[in-house]
């Protein structure tokens, strides 16, 4: 499913609320020349198209000429940000920083210096108080240029308090800085590969991540340099597959903000994927008490205000509540009653679509599909599996090679076996050019291949031979990924019963529960 379009401007627009689109319409006529009154026009044509669509748009508005139709929405996209500007949110502790900042400048140029300089005494305890150290540079900046420049005898030792407090504020930045370019690396490394496949995958990542880390982690004393370095370890061992290391510092991510809760307002998103990554972990580790707590809590956040007056957070919110709810879904067996949640997730990803990017919404085209295979829908289950197969590679390999493994599962329960010979041809080329085939794929698909030539008596040894082989292998960290995307034990489990799969999962939730 791509984009609704790439056309900025209609992008924007298309994100208004009510209220805002309402507010620009009094900031754009509050007078009448003729040109404004044609961006009114190209914006409420704008506002009325379901898809944008160019030639539609200068056939149904003859007003607007084709050569003109650039610089009218230049000028449009600049209008409606200027509008949004001033009816931003007071309490944001950028545009509050900012602000201060502008009065200080103000009083600058007035030359009232002594002025200035207490308004930004007043902005430094601000920055101060909500660790945002990157204006606390342009603060002690300004400062140092007023005392540099004119004598004001503000304070005694004025200078070497300035260059201590710049000194601290500079390292700080660097060290967040060089802590951050190894979170955002490092995330990207999974999200392009995936997860290790390997010794040599784990080595490489694990040395990575050292020869980056070096002995930042015994410098951190600030919020956002905790808060990256915590990030950092987390990555590194999601993709490593160590789950216990993974817990343990989305868990110390999670703590830094309920330490400081009033950081929460003001790095909403940070918080939210923190919130993500520890239910993802609980996930990870079938801890069930403890997703389901942890969800709880997310779902109220979900609804407090901080939320729900801001777009991004509410498409966030949607995103990774509605995952940790189908992982639940998934420990407890209860696929079919996931089932229901289908129709809600479909409307809410046409609805956000336009903010979308591909690769959350192949994680939920797989989590669908896995849902429909648990409730024996195999047709349904391939529908959802085709919509990742048949977009292009290139994000989340790993998750391409399980579609495929899983499509090719779905056809095999269905018995289409005039299909299943090139298909398995087909899946083993693709994974094996990924280099993404693990020992548990490499015995599903000798099991496949020699089931063509098994009778229904002779079938069920060769399914238990293949279950005794993947139980060996559920403890090799290597092949944990193939466990927890596809759960092939308890898929093997329910052909040799010979009854559904959730079933199966079912029963060993409920004894999970009684230990």
């Amino acid at each position: 499913m791509p984009n609704r379009s790439t056309d900025t401007l209609f992008q924007l627009i298309k994100s208004l609320e009510k209220s805002e689109k309402r507010n620009f319409k009094l900031y754009a006529n509050r007078n009448s020349s003729g040109e404004e009154l044609k961006i009114v026009q190209l914006f409420d044509a704008l506002d009325k198209m379901e898809d944008y669509d160019e030639a539609l748009l200068l056939r149904k508005n003859d007003t607007i000429k084709k050569q003109q139709l650039s610089n009218l929405k230049a000028h449009l996209y600049k209008q409606i940000l200027s509008s949004l500007r001033l009816i931003n949110d007071e309490t944001n502790i950028d545009i509050q920083l900012n602000e201060q900042m502008d009065y200080a400048r103000i009083l600058y140029n007035k030359g009232l210096y002594l002025q200035s300089l207490k308004v930004l005494d007043k902005a430094k305890d601000l920055a101060k108080a909500n660790n945002q150290f990157t204006y606390l540079e342009q603060i002690l900046f300004f400062e140092k240029s007023i005392e540099s420049l004119y004598i004001t005898r503000s304070i005694q030792n004025r200078a070497e308090q300035l260059s201590k407090e710049s000194v601290v504020v500079n390292n700080s930045l660097t060290l967040t800085s060089e802590l951050s370019n190894l979170s955002l690396q490092l995330y990207s490394l999974y999200i392009q590969n995936g997860h290790s496949r390997n010794e040599k995958d784990d080595a490489a990542v694990q040395n990575f991540f050292v020869d980056n880390l070096g002995d930042k982690t015994s410098q951190c004393r600030y919020f956002y340099e905790k808060l990256y370095l915590y990030q950092s370890y987390c990555w590194n061992a999601f993709i490593r597959q160590d789950f216990l290391q993974y817990y343990r510092y989305t868990q110390k991510w999670v703590t830094l903000f309920e330490k400081e809760p009033y950081m929460i307002s003001i790095e909403t998103g940070h918080y939210i994927k923190g919130m993500h990554n520890l239910m993802g972990s609980h996930f990870d580790l079938a801890n069930h008490k403890k997703l389901q707590v942890t969800l709880e809590q997310f779902a109220v956040f979900c609804n407090s205000e901080i939320v729900l007056k801001n777009v991004n957070n509410r498409i966030l919110c949607f995103v990774y509540l509605t995952i940790s709810t189908l992982n639940k879904h998934f420990l407890e067996g209860s696929f079919t009653e996931g089932l229901q949640l289908v129709p809600e997730i479909e409307a809410k990803i046409k609805e956000y679509e336009i903010y979308m990017d591909r690769h959350r919404i192949l994680v939920f085209d797989y989590k669908i599909a896995c849902l429909y295979f648990g409730s024996s829908d195999y047709e349904k289950a391939i529908d959802y599996l085709n919509k990742i197969i048949n977009w292009k590679v290139d994000l989340r390999t790993d998750l391409q090679c399980y579609s495929r493994l899983l499509h090719l599962i779905a056809h095999y329960e269905l018995g289409n076996d005039e299909i299943l010979d090139s298909l398995i041809k087909s899946v083993y080329r693709f994974m094996a050019k990924m280099q993404n085939l693990s020992v548990v794929e490499e015995e599903i698909f000798k099991f496949i291949r020699k089931s063509f030539q098994l009778s229904v008596k002779t079938i069920k040894p060769e399914l238990e031979k293949l279950l005794v082989k993947l139980k060996k292998l559920q403890d090799n960290r290597f092949e944990t990924r193939a466990f927890i995307y596809l759960d092939i034990i308890s898929w093997l489990e329910s052909k040799l019963e010979n009854i559904p799969v959730q079933d199966v999962l079912k029963r060993k939730f409920a004894g999970k529960r009684i230990n």
